[in-house]
């Protein structure tokens, strides 16, 4: 199997990647960044692209695919409702556009989150827009499609959050790291990699996963 990833700079879509370099059954990941991660895989094919709002230069290369995990994420702290809005939705829905018109027949997972809203009224704004883009992906008509929406995310296999802060609060958490995998909200960047990699053999009718159901996925 084939497939693309994007976020692979970032904690969760690093995660996946090492899983996908692991899992004999993916021959090939096609990572779309801004930046190289400087991996040197005979698995890994990365297209360094500088418009996340427009993949239309590189389309052809999504084609032969069998699934694009969509990992690219970030925090609406600290940024206008039109950044974020433009980094989550605008950014998806090129990427979308794009790897649909590339190969329709292709399974599509994309990292959502906790508390997303489906009915795009929520009060909170990054729970409305990521329900707008749940929602978007849903429509466009995939083979299959999933939305991940994890609580807590804890890193392993030396995987790191690109944010200070994270951290500093995995390097103090992680002696309870054992506790916390027992709460049904929270997985782990393995466990993602591994469900979603599940999901191209294993399609089934949940395409809202939260943590408990990206851990079943996962032991498949």
């Amino acid at each position: 199997m084939k497939v693309i990833l994007t976020g692979a700079t970032g904690m969760v879509g690093k995660g996946v990647l090492l899983e996908c370099l692991d899992d004999d059954r993916i021959e090939q990941v096609l990572l779309i960044n801004r930046s190289s991660i400087a991996i040197d895989h005979p698995k890994i094919k990365e297209i360094l692209h500088s418009d996340f709002t427009d993949f239309c230069s590189i389309q052809n290369d999504f084609k032969g695919f069998d699934a694009c995990f969509h990992c690219m994420g970030v925090s609406s702290a600290g940024i206008s409702s039109e950044t974020y809005y433009k980094l989550t939705y605008s950014v998806t829905e090129a990427l979308v556009d794009a790897v649909f018109k590339a190969n329709p027949n292709m399974l599509f997972t994309y990292v959502s989150g906790a508390g997303t809203d489906s009915t795009e009224k929520s009060s909170t704004m990054w729970a409305r827009v990521k329900g707008k883009t749940e929602n978007m992906i849903f429509k466009k008509g995939f083979k299959d499609a999933y939305a991940f929406r994890p609580g807590v995310i804890l890193p392993e296999r030396g995987v790191k959050s690109k944010t200070t802060l994270y951290n500093s609060m995995y390097i103090l958490t992680r002696p309870i790291f054992p506790l916390l995998k027992k709460m049904k909200s929270v997985t782990t960047t393995i466990n993602i990699g591994k469900a979603m990699i599940n999901l191209i053999d294993h399609p089934q009718d949940l395409k809202l996963l939260e943590g408990d159901d990206i851990n079943r996925l996962a032991n498949k």
